[in-house]
């Protein structure tokens, strides 16, 4: 039987797709370009007979013109395939339309199928949601084609105007013509081009432009073969998970189960798009799923998702497989700790890629405040790979001049057009690029990115990473390097020490193999990761995420003794991050692993949720006594006062000017008093006249020291309500449920130094057959009718066992990170059945910054 791949299962799904490819100019919004660029799809596009591969969002009109086949004659298809809802994606669309002239057939692909968008509060369309917007699109295209003929006389030359707003209700007003379309030129043969292809002298557009929609579900990231996430700007992991009530913490999370699950109008539209992509999923691998969750949104999700099977699925021949679904709320502490593995630290340290936030901006500011955010702003998982270092020694600027060269040489060509707006666009780029260092244009042209399909002898990169702590994984680094070189006969001048791989191993195999433009291009896998690696083992992030890494270590040794030692090291952090914060510079801090005050911060996070579980009735509200808690609250407002300027918080939105405001007066207090000091004192006859003054000075000091006064006492009701939200993470685990699950895992807790997390210890009790407290089976239709109608004549149904099937779907609503990943294995390989396929999932990967921007950023429910 063939074992489940969720990368040979996307391609062959693109693959399906080639009738439509063909010939055609591929458009990708931002959420399929960092899914395909994962995946490593381009150049089965290209190979399937594409025109051109364009960004949806960036439309050119250089895009009509480019054509990677070499096939006669403008394109006359177009191919969208984006990750976001129809009614998101329609402006976009109609710009398409609008710029490629020539275009007869329009083919869109979403993964939002019709159901999720009639589901989707946002969204108008309703369960026949593909052909009304068929429909729907001809009409507004129908509407600008009209437009644009009526004003081509009027019209000088063809220009772009970017819309800076979009509207959310309604197709005509989705779409502003003049502002969010390309005019039509004026030129008299490209004008009889459109009026022959576009629109008929009887005004019927819909006989020449072919409008179909489809459902394309595979849109993701996958990581390794058995290892994916979603698309951080698609409609799915963009979706809040929680609305804004007493048992949520962040928009962008499960609230906190409580054993009440939502229905109806209460499913928040992540749960059911989440439930959506789950069923297409297992369909496209035909799969049949078990369904088992742990955690109220989770059980959400799998009742959505039993619901969707129909009775239709069980006479189909379909692999068996076992879904678990985990909320992310039941371990928010695996996510926050810096652990061991080389996948968190490279996706921590690299500069991540640009959002395309306009639209998520536009739609999160016009929702209702009680339900949250419309889109959540999730950090792009594209990341760009510095190479400039790779290949320093063979830059110079004669080469930065060349390319200036081709630039204008270009230009020359694309002038003859008679496009002068896009001349004068093209040109500014070319006098900023002949501005430019070489070392510049270098850092911002050799980016590389992650790419799943790479691999070494068959071994795919991320995934043997993915596996391995973070020193095996920098010695498995070396170790291909070594061999890549030695295939390459390439010789090495410096002497590579055995054993563990450092910085200076490293860094001269990695530039012996890039000399070369033959073995750069043979070996860019290997050369792209190790430079990633270099990246973040660097001093200037390693060092951080090491002095992170101890003071987690140290607050879970205290968490072990007594509330009063883990709330005086707590306090010591925030005192310390403040003194660094108001002395120090942030880049040079990182360097030497000093933490400032958003630090401290996360690590009390870290600090409350331990405490929860080691204190559960130290206080009366929290875990910390009252004397406890007043010391670092004053330690958090003295920090916050004495450096403004370095938290951004969403607790101290309103806030923030008046403090900065505060700050800037007092230092320059400071200074004039400083001054004034130096100055010697001087009696003067005239100094005796200026004596009646004192009293407009003193009632001018007053009331500085009243607004001070209110001004603290403000920030330290903003402390007040962030504590609350510290004592609702502590008592993630006060419930029944969470008493049981504690009580059940206190096996795996003999060695306090080696804590594993949640997906760790669930996989370990699932795959040896132990209950699992609160993991709830979902029977299907036909097993509630076994259960409930022909069980009194003893044909019952027993539950089946997660660890029966030999395939096993993981999925953690809310998202996963790396060392989760390599726990999961490390579970698997420990367990009496290693031979299960174990196939792991997340709504998105999540890193330490991930998780202060969910708990304590703009998608907190502070």
């Amino acid at each position: 039987m063939a074992t489940v791949d969720v990368i040979k299962c996307c391609m062959d799904s693109i693959r399906q797709m080639s009738d439509e490819i063909r010939d055609a100019i591929i458009y990708l919004d931002s959420g399929c370009t960092e899914s395909f660029e994962y995946l490593g799809a381009f150049s089965l596009f290209l190979e399937l007979g594409a025109h051109a591969i364009c960004s949806l969002e960036k439309i050119s009109p250089l895009d009509k013109v480019v054509d990677w086949n070499s096939t006669s004659g403008p394109a006359k298809k177009i191919v969208v395939i984006t990750s976001r809802l129809l009614s998101d994606a329609h402006r976009y669309i109609i710009r398409c339309l609008s710029a490629l002239q020539t275009v007869c057939s329009c083919a869109i692909f979403t993964c939002i199928s019709e159901t999720g968008h009639s589901a989707y509060p946002e969204s108008p369309l309703g369960p026949d949601a593909y052909r009304e917007y068929e429909s729907l699109l001809v009409q507004d295209y129908e509407e600008l084609a009209r437009k644009s003929l009526m004003d081509s006389s009027h019209a000088g030359e063809s220009t772009v105007k970017e819309s800076t707003s979009a509207e959310d209700e309604g197709w005509s007003q989705s779409t502003t013509i003049e502002e969010d379309t390309l005019n039509f030129g004026s030129d008299a043969s490209a004008q009889n081009l459109y009026e022959d292809n576009v629109i008929d002298r009887t005004g019927d557009v819909r006989k020449k432009l072919k409008v179909s929609v489809h459902h394309f579900p595979l849109i993701l990231c996958p990581f390794s073969p058995r290892f994916f996430v979603l698309p951080s700007e698609g409609s799915v992991a963009e979706a809040y998970l929680s609305t804004e009530h007493d048992n949520s913490i962040s928009f962008g999370l499960p609230p906190i189960s409580t054993g009440t699950t939502s229905d109806g109008e209460d499913v928040p539209p992540g749960a059911t798009l989440t439930a959506q992509f789950l069923y297409h999923l297992a369909a496209k691998m035909d799969l049949k799923l078990e369904i088992f969750s742990l955690g109220d949104s989770s059980k959400t999700v799998g009742k959505l998702l039993t619901d969707m099977s129909s009775l239709y699925d069980v006479g189909r021949r379909k692999r068996s497989a076992g879904l678990l679904l985990i909320d992310r709320t039941l371990d928010l502490l695996t996510p926050c700790c810096h652990g061991d593995s080389l996948v968190d630290r490279m996706f921590s340290s690299l500069p991540h890629g640009e959002r395309m936030s306009s639209l998520s901006q536009a739609k999160s500011s016009q929702s209702p405040v009680k339900l949250g955010p419309a889109y959540l702003q999730r950090s792009p998982l594209t990341v760009q790979i510095p190479l400039n270092n790779v290949r320093k020694e063979d830059t110079s600027s004669s080469d930065n001049f060349q390319l200036v060269e081709s630039v204008e040489a270009f230009l020359r060509g694309w002038n003859s057009r008679d496009s002068t707006s896009q001349m004068v666009e093209l040109v500014n780029f070319s006098a900023n690029l002949g501005e430019m260092s070489s070392q510049d244009l270098q850092s911002d042209l050799l980016c590389g990115s992650f790419v799943s399909t790479q691999n070494f002898h068959g071994t795919p990169y991320l995934e043997a990473i993915l596996e391995r702590r973070t020193k095996d994984g920098a010695m498995l680094i070396k170790k291909w390097l070594q061999e890549s070189l030695r295939r390459e006969n390439i010789s090495l001048n410096a002497k590579i020490r055995p054993g563990y791989a450092s910085i200076s191993d490293l860094q001269p195999m990695l530039k012996a193999l890039a000399k070369s433009q033959s073995s750069l291009a043979k070996n860019k896998g290997i050369i792209q990761l190790a430079a990633a690696a270099l990246f973040a083992l660097d001093e200037s992030y390693s060092a951080k995420w090491d002095a992170f890494n101890s003071a987690e270590k140290i607050l879970n040794v205290n968490a072990g003794d007594t509330s009063q030692s883990l709330a005086a090291q707590i306090s010591d952090l925030i005192n310390k991050s403040a003194l660094v914060s108001s002395q120090g510079n942030n880049k040079m801090d990182a360097q030497r692993g000093l933490l400032t005050l958003q630090d401290a911060l996360l690590l009390t996070v870290v600090g409350y949720i331990l405490a929860g579980e080691n204190f559960p009735s130290s206080g009366t509200v929290g875990p910390f006594s009252w004397q406890e808690e007043h010391f670092m609250k004053e330690a958090i407002v003295d920090a916050i006062v004495e450096n403004p300027t370095v938290a951004k918080l969403k607790f101290l939105q309103g806030l923030t000017q008046d403090l900065e405001a505060n700050f800037n007066r007092k230092s320059e207090e400071k200074k004039e008093g400083l001054s004034n000091n130096t100055e010697s004192i001087d009696f003067d006859d005239d100094d005796w006249g200026s004596w009646g003054d004192e009293d407009s000075g003193k009632d001018k000091r007053k009331e500085q020291v009243y607004d001070d006064m209110q001004l603290k006492l403000e920030l330290r009701d903003r402390v007040d309500n962030l504590f609350k939200f510290f004592h609702k993470l502590s008592s993630l685990k006060k419930n029944l449920s969470f008493r049981e699950w504690s009580q059940a895992m206190s096996k795996f807790n003999d060695d306090p130094y080696s804590n594993k997390g949640l997906l760790y210890k669930v996989l370990s009790r699932v795959l040896a057959k132990h209950e699992v407290p609160g993991l709830e089976y979902h029977s299907s239709t036909v097993g509630r009718l076994f259960k409930s109608g022909f069980g009194r004549f003893g044909l019952g149904q027993v539950n089946p066992s997660l660890a029966d099937h030999d395939v096993i779907l993981v999925f953690v609503v809310g998202g996963i990170n790396g060392v989760e990943v390599r726990e999961a294995q490390e579970a698997l390989s420990e367990s009496s059945r290693p031979e299960v396929e174990l196939i792991l999932g997340g709504t998105t990967l999540l890193t330490p910054n991930d998780m202060f921007e969910l708990l304590l950023g703009d998608c907190c429910c502070v």
